[in-house]
């Protein structure tokens, strides 16, 4: 099933959810000692691997890490080539009234059903 494009319609059915936790990216060099299964997002690039784990794994495991973050999931069934949604966002958070200031780091994955 294709994901919604129009922008408006996307923006429109949102439906944040804040996951529960507090979350850290780590880089390795091997996944070795790593249970994949505590693995949230895996990122295998040319500078190495990078890894997003629950800040609690990550201390177990003697993970050296930097940043602690939030995880939002937008419940809303966008398609991958949706234009303009991550920059509407975090505009719309730097004009609320509380004047946000926040890093993003987004991540897609396709809906397959």
């Amino acid at each position: 099933m294709e994901g919604e494009t129009n922008l408006n319609t996307i923006l429109e059915n949102l439906n944040p959810l804040l996951n529960d936790g507090k979350y850290v990216f780590t880089k390795v060099d091997s996944l070795d000692l790593i249970p994949f299964s505590k693995i949230l997002f895996l990122f295998k690039e040319q500078e190495g691997i990078t890894v997003v784990l629950e800040k609690h794994f990550a201390e177990e495991l003697n993970l050296n890490f930097s940043y602690v973050a939030s995880w939002i999931t937008l419940e809303v069934h966008s398609s991958l080539a949706a234009v303009g949604l991550t920059a509407r966002i975090f505009s719309s958070f730097r004009k609320s009234q509380y004047k946000l200031q926040c890093s993003c780091r987004l991540f897609s994955r396709p809906y397959i059903c």
